[in-house]
């Protein structure tokens, strides 16, 4: 009995023996979010500077854990004046809370559940995964393809900023819908 333990704790443990460490690559990879704006249309942002480590199982095709780290200064909404608020303590307090990091703790089926921290506050939050696999590029060089879907209550995170519009209803929404995309290069 005990050898049968044993096997199977090898079988259900050996998936991570193959798996590889792959390092984002920025340039061909986004964080992205989008909010609502006076209840009518939506803003969308990207964060030009993040890095991120992806372990995935290339036998398996099976994304085993991701972490990645986002620099909050380099918010990108195409509109500086609004990128120059959005770093202001009336949201991300750039000054006082420089990244936005995101650590995997469960992998399941096509889900992400990880801790997600912005502002000093860290809450579990679950991601969509859609897993693109892995191809070898004209360079010889094997990279994983994967996208994250999911949102967020800004609320939780203490950015509570807002203006009541004189027809009702408010200025930004409170769900921010992210958006990630990722490709990773695998480390040799």
């Amino acid at each position: 009995m005990k050898l049968i333990k044993l096997g199977l704790a090898t079988i259900l443990t050996s998936g991570a023996l193959f798996a590889g460490t792959f390092t984002v690559d920025k340039s061909h990879s986004n964080v992205g979010f989008k909010v609502k704006h006076l209840m009518i249309s939506n803003v969308v942002g990207k964060f030009d500077m993040f890095s991120g480590t992806i372990e995935y199982d290339e036998k398996t095709k099976t994304l085993q854990s991701i972490s990645g780290k986002v620099e909050v200064k380099s918010i990108n909404t195409a509109n500086e004046k609004r990128d120059n608020h959005l770093k202001a303590d009336d949201f991300f307090a750039a000054q006082k809370y420089p990244y936005i990091t995101f650590e995997s703790t469960k992998v399941e089926n096509d889900e992400v559940i990880g801790k997600f921290t912005l502002r000093g506050v860290t809450k579990e939050v679950k991601f969509e995964l859609e897993n693109n696999g892995t191809i070898i590029d004209h360079r010889g060089n094997t990279k994983v393809g994967l996208s994250l879907y999911g949102k967020i209550n800004r609320k939780d995170y203490g950015v509570s900023y807002n203006k009541v519009l004189e027809a009702g209803g408010v200025a930004v929404g409170d769900t921010i819908r992210l958006t990630i995309d990722l490709e990773g290069l695998l480390k040799k």
